[in-house]
């Protein structure tokens, strides 16, 4: 999700664009002027193997599982066989597996992974919708502040998107706690780096058992240089829900008795604000839904826990797309999921992670109504009429 305020949503494309350019500007001067004297990479593999080939006396992998192809089912919707879902309908999920780095180095606010010889990692860098390593928002600061020793151990979980998204908090960052225990049962860290600014980042890792005394926060200001540095692997980094990764969330994380009392179909609301990606004819089809036994949940006003009991509750779910809905993956087998986008920006995620629920149900409702120029697709609003909702929830109920 873009950090623009409401308003100036629009400006987002825009916004975008100098970022990555720059990015590259800066980073070029950067790099000529200060270069690794002041912790900035040289340069960068794509892969992990690749940084150990290059680096075989400071970087270890260990291996968890390999890659992977997934092959699930095109599910229907309107329109039908949309191309944001056919085309990962055969998913490679990348190795998992844990970056072992003597001497690495983590800097700003995404912690970029960088070797002792100066390399940036990039497969554990993963940044969003850039087209190189020369536009990694690294580079967006040429002089990083001195580096932090720290003379232990140091993990990190904070990737790009966790420190304010809920969706990439919980999918990408928290299993790499599970992943680094996997690998090595026998460390523990003497530093986590990892968000906990916001109230439901807290809640999770009190649940999790992170001791928030050993918590180092990602900025725009960190250098952190590790005798040992561990980095799990993302193996989400585009959003294909590996199976391992919900299957331990799910674990981790069990519902509360009170789940049981709980409703079992649920409207997700995402409020009234323009350009937040809401519903424009919420009301209107909330009477609809609420005549067919649905319950109209606000996830942003419940605690994590209480979250977790109502998706774990929930036999049948509508929403616009949304983070809310990175709480599948604490669904039952048998739920049904109707997921309402805007034309501009239909994603893949939910369906992802709905296919990993054993004998579950999906279908997906997208508005024809034209995308507006200059609008923030991210952000867009749903325009979609009650008829044609209220069409495919009771197609949803009927499967």
């Amino acid at each position: 999700m873009s950090r623009l305020p409401a308003r100036l949503q629009p400006l987002w494309p825009l916004v975008k664009r100098g970022h990555r350019v720059g990015a590259r500007v800066i980073g070029s001067a950067g790099r000529r002027t200060v270069g690794p004297a002041r912790g900035l990479p040289r340069t960068a593999t794509t892969t992990s193997r690749e940084t150990e080939r290059l680096e075989p006396a400071s970087v270890r992998i260990h291996s968890l599982s390999p890659a992977q192809v997934l092959h699930r089912p095109m599910p229907p919707g309107d329109p039908a066989d949309a191309d944001f879902l056919r085309r990962h309908t055969e998913a490679r999920i990348p190795e998992r597996a844990v970056l072992d780095l003597a001497g690495g180095a983590l800097l700003g606010r995404h912690a970029a992974v960088v070797t002792a010889g100066g390399i940036l990692d990039l497969e554990t860098s993963h940044y969003f919708g850039i087209s190189g390593w020369k536009e990694h928002p690294v580079f967006w600061n040429p002089w990083p502040a001195a580096e932090q020793r720290v003379d232990g151990t140091v993990a990190v979980l904070a990737a790009r998107g966790t420190g304010g998204n809920y969706y990439h908090f919980v999918t990408d960052a928290l299993p790499r706690i599970g992943m680094l225990r996997e690998a090595l049962p026998d460390v523990e860290p003497d530093v986590w780096v990892l968000d906990r600014g916001a109230r439901y980042q807290r809640e999770l890792l009190a649940l999790l058992g992170v001791e928030p005394e050993r918590v180092v926060e990602p900025g725009p200001g960190l250098h952190l240089r590790a005798r040992r540095l561990l980095v799990p692997s993302l193996p989400n980094a585009e959003m294909l829900a590996p199976p391992q990764s919900q299957e331990w969330l799910a674990a981790r994380l069990p519902p509360s008795p009170a789940a049981s009392d709980l409703p079992e179909r649920i409207y997700v609301t995402r409020g009234t604000t323009p350009n937040t990606r809401r519903l424009v004819s919420e009301d209107a089809t909330w009477e609809r839904l609420e005549r067919r036994g649905f319950a109209r949940v606000d996830p942003g006003t419940l605690s994590v826990q209480e979250q977790v009991d109502t998706f774990a509750a929930a036999r049948v779910v509508v929403a616009p797309h949304g983070a809310a809905l990175t709480n599948l993956v604490f669904c039952r087998p048998g739920v049904r999921l109707l997921e309402l986008f805007a034309p501009g920006y239909a994603v893949h995620c939910y369906w992802t992670i709905t296919a990993n629920i054993p004998g579950s149900r999906y279908r997906y409702l997208v508005a024809r109504t034209p995308e507006r120029t200059g609008d923030n697709e991210l952000m867009q609003d749903i325009e979609l009429g009650p008829d044609e909702i209220e069409a495919a929830v009771d197609e949803l109920l009927a499967s």
